[in-house]
């Protein structure tokens, strides 16, 4: 058996990635290009106001810049590879370059995971506890958040990583995706994979179980804050300043759920790609747009920003 084995062993994968529409190629590609210098240039640009903005300089914008940070990189794991592929008659990646695009992809959207939930957090620690946010967020806390969120997500996809190097793949060898993904992954694999889905859902229940509950439980914490409140404007600026987190945790939880939970066969494919496309690409460029558009101060300094371009212009 061992023999036969590594006889037929594969060492690459062909992405089918949006072959079913040949006609829609050029089309898709104008699309996908888009977003993706939409995402670099919007994130990019967020950054560097939070970052060039005094009045920014407060705990919430300092997990907004990392966050906008970590969705550049995120979208560009997925988003060259896959541009490129559009114009390749043969859109094949090697078994290490598969598991090495999951490791980053899954390393950031673990990353990702913890840091929406030290966001809500800090949204606690804002609204219920306003006279010590100061002193409850400080500084140094915050780093430490930040750099416990991406060392957590690291561990966690390195663990995913060691597991995918142990599976054997004797083909098929056909990915229908645009990106190498788990699910995907499990379904060519020709090795006994019990043990890497436990695994998988040991990581799911820490990474995703635990952040829904640290976010559920800051929000309850807030809402019966909110509740409190007894003026109007009050309630409604405390409403604003946890909106655009409450959509951005939706849309990121809500579309991994759907690929990741939702059973893959061939019916599904075409779903499963869709909402795959929605948190790899969608999400990462809507997520300033999101933390912007009722954001007050983040438009007073842009405005703010514009009148320097403009008076060194002049």
């Amino acid at each position: 058996m061992t023999g036969r084995r590594n006889s037929t062993m594969i060492n690459k994968f062909i992405l089918l990635g949006f072959s079913e529409f040949p006609k829609l190629t050029i089309v898709l590609f104008s699309v996908f290009l888009g977003i993706y210098l939409i995402t670099v240039s919007w994130n990019v640009g967020l950054i560097t106001l939070i970052r060039t903005d005094p009045s920014l300089h407060t705990p919430m914008y300092f997990f907004l810049s990392n966050l906008s940070l970590l969705d550049i990189c995120y979208v560009s794991t997925i988003a060259p590879r896959m541009l490129s592929d559009f114009f390749k008659k043969h859109k094949s990646i090697s078994l290490m370059g598969c598991t090495t695009q999951y490791f980053f992809f899954s390393s950031l959207g673990l990353t990702e995971c913890c840091l929406l939930a030290a966001m809500a957090y800090d949204r606690y620690a804002a609204i219920c506890n306003p006279l010590l946010y100061t002193a409850i967020m400080s500084p140094t806390l915050c780093v430490q958040m930040v750099a416990a969120s991406c060392i957590t997500g690291f561990f966690g996809s390195l663990i995913q990583f060691c597991a995918l190097l142990q599976l054997h793949f004797c083909g098929p060898n056909v990915i229908n995706h645009f990106f190498c993904d788990v699910p995907q992954l499990l379904i060519l694999s020709c090795s006994d994979t019990f043990y890497f889905q436990v695994m998988m859902s040991v990581l799911t229940v820490i990474f995703g179980l635990i952040s829904a509950l640290v976010i559920m439980i800051s929000y309850g914490y807030i809402v019966a804050t909110i509740l409190k409140i007894t003026s109007a404007e009050g309630r409604c600026k405390a409403f604003n300043t946890c909106a655009s987190h409450l959509t951005a945790v939706t849309l990121f939880f809500g579309s991994g759920v759907f690929v990741y939970m939702y059973p893959t066969s061939g019916d599904s494919q075409s779903q499963n790609k869709l909402a795959s496309v929605l948190y790899t690409t969608v999400i990462p460029m809507l997520n300033p747009l999101i933390y912007s558009l009722r954001n007050k101060e983040i438009k007073d300094a842009l405005n703010r920003w514009k009148k320097r371009i403009f008076s060194w212009r002049y």
